[in-house]
């Protein structure tokens, strides 16, 4: 046996009870209905609510807007920092700070910056903007912002480091034919990015997809930014019904496999080929 494959041995073993066990025992719990009804009742259930299945769609409106932007602001800013340059170090961690402060520490954020007393709103009633204060948080903008907040260090981090492997040589022979930056970026950079923009939108998408913190504190958990993640806690841990909780939960492994699969045929339907990296 080769002694090398050991040390694969305690990542298998983290895989498979933190991740392959639960989630096993939680989709055969799916199919064990607490007021009976056959195997699947708890999905029928889900899918006959229109409120139950609404929470779908809110959350996409979410989760897929939040990815999105999160990828595209990546891009340009990981592009003005990923060569040497003064100050290169304070301006990453500062970009990348968000991810120490937490989802519930964010929320407080907006909550003291946007809310109806906060600098924003008074602000610009000092200057005669506005009347009245904008309603920026408790409401679907609350949450999307937090969700860009917290999620933009993520693919930030992310596109840099496919923006450092792509071999410079690439874009300094584009440049020697005459290329502008724009043309160097349309035609070079991105189509060699492109691959690593995709894996980041799914792992953004993945993160807003799961939102829960931030829908219940900036958000209106009973209106729209009721996601899914909250319908799947109040069945489990306040109608103490966790085969419908865990049904919930496999609907939601569902959509979002469903959303990494779509974006993962797009990558593959637009660029086949080595990524340019540097080795």
């Amino acid at each position: 046996m080769d002694r090398i494959l050991l040390l694969a041995a305690p990542g298998v073993a983290f895989l498979l009870l933190l991740f392959c066990y639960p989630f096993g025992y939680g989709l055969g719990l799916s199919f064990q209905p607490k007021d009976g009804g056959g195997a699947f009742a708890n999905y029928r259930r889900f899918f006959d609510d229109p409120y139950l299945r609404e929470t779908i769609w809110i959350t996409l409106k979410l989760a897929v807007p939040a990815a999105l932007v999160n990828c595209l602001a990546a891009v340009p800013v990981a592009f003005r920092t990923r060569g040497p340059f003064r100050g290169r170090r304070l301006i990453t961690t500062l970009l990348v700070m968000p991810i120490t402060l937490g989802t519930v520490l964010t929320a407080q954020g907006l909550l003291g910056y946007l809310g109806p007393n906060g600098w924003l709103n008074k602000a610009l009633r000092g200057i005669g903007l506005i009347d009245q204060p904008l309603e920026l948080v408790h409401n679907y903008w609350g949450v999307l912002a937090s969700l860009i907040i917290t999620g933009f260090p993520f693919s930030y981090l992310l596109t840099l480091s496919y923006l450092t492997g792509i071999d410079p040589s690439l874009e300094q022979a584009a440049a020697t034919l005459g290329a502008r930056r724009a043309q160097r970026f349309r035609y070079v950079l991105l189509p060699l990015l492109a691959p690593g923009l995709a894996i980041t939108f799914c792992l953004s998408f993945v993160l807003a997809f799961a939102v829960f913190p931030s829908a219940q504190l900036v958000g209106d958990p009973r209106g729209e930014t009721h996601v899914i993640s909250i319908e799947a806690y109040q069945a489990a841990f306040q109608k103490f019904d966790y085969a419908l909780g865990s049904a919930i939960a496999m609907v939601m492994a569902a959509v979002m496999l469903a959303v990494v699969l779509l974006v993962l045929g797009w990558r593959s339907l637009l660029y086949r080929g080595a990524t340019g990296g540097k080795g």
